[in-house]
């Protein structure tokens, strides 16, 4: 009797081609990343051994396997950990475990991009320093984290078990000089 297995194939990403006419791979990864099903990895090709990719990764909630392919280049395999969620958390976020309860609470699950990003960060304008804000989003705001760092605000943020929805918690900062 053949073997039938319920394992998803990874989707695969061949990002040299871009890299080779200097354009900048990570969005497009991102955006597979984000097209990808629940329980499906991602086989990423590259020109060389994308080691601050596995960082970014991990804070997805992905475990990678890498290996060199001919002529240098690399196959690493970015499968999804089972169990609790990733949480991200950007860069100057202390810990977001000792963060006050959230005074705003926004549902943004049905609006397309970029109204989620648009209604928060008009949110977080009136909201004092040190206030927290949680919203619930359809998709990983990934043009929404820049910003708020840019504006001296913290972030924290992952999916929820099923992976179709993004919560994330906004710490209300100082505007950087």
């Amino acid at each position: 009797m053949p073997d039938i297995s319920t394992e998803i194939a990874p989707k695969v990403l061949d990002v040299r081609p871009t890299l080779k006419n200097g354009g900048e791979p990570f969005q497009e990864i991102m955006r597979a990343v984000q097209e990808l099903l629940p329980g499906q990895g991602l086989k990423l090709v590259a020109p060389f051994r994308p080691q601050p990719l596995f960082r970014v990764m991990e804070g997805r909630g992905f475990d990678h396997e890498a290996r060199e392919i001919e002529s240098g280049h690399w196959e690493v395999l970015f499968t999804p950990r089972t169990g609790v969620p990733a949480v991200e958390i950007s860069a100057d976020a202390d810990r977001p475990d000792t963060w006050p309860d959230p005074s705003i609470h926004l549902d943004l699950e049905d609006l397309d991009p970029p109204e989620p990003m648009v209604r928060i960060l008009a949110a977080v304008e009136d909201m004092q320093e040190g206030e927290v804000l949680f919203a619930v989003l359809s998709r990983e705001p990934l043009f929404l984290f820049p910003e708020l760092t840019k504006r001296g605000h913290q972030w924290a943020g992952n999916f929820d078990d099923a992976g179709t929805a993004y919560r994330i918690l906004v710490r209300v900062g100082r505007p950087k000089d």
